[in-house]
């Protein structure tokens, strides 16, 4: 990789471990421990808006909501795997 501010070519070093990226276990375990009820809520919406043929109802705010306590839960949990 040329480094414009160096004027040179830098060399990244690759280790040989492969690093495992954490964040989908720890969401996933955040959207079924700590946001379930509002995965729930979120899951009840979605089958009632698909029950009906005409509406203008979505789901946006119970979305929003179910991925704002998962960011929030897997947040606290994912700063602990930075080395």
């Amino acid at each position: 990789i040329f480094c414009p501010a160096c004027n040179k070519m830098a060399y990244i070093a690759h280790s040989q471990e492969e690093v495992k990226d954490p964040r989908p276990a720890v969401r996933e375990k955040c959207a079924e421990s700590h946001c379930a009820n509002l995965a729930k809520e979120l899951a009840t919406c979605n089958d009632r808006v698909n029950s009906k043929t005409k509406t203008s109802e979505t789901c946006t705010q119970e979305l929003f909501e179910f991925l704002h306590c998962v960011d929030h839960c897997a947040s606290k949990e994912l700063f602990k795997h930075l080395k």
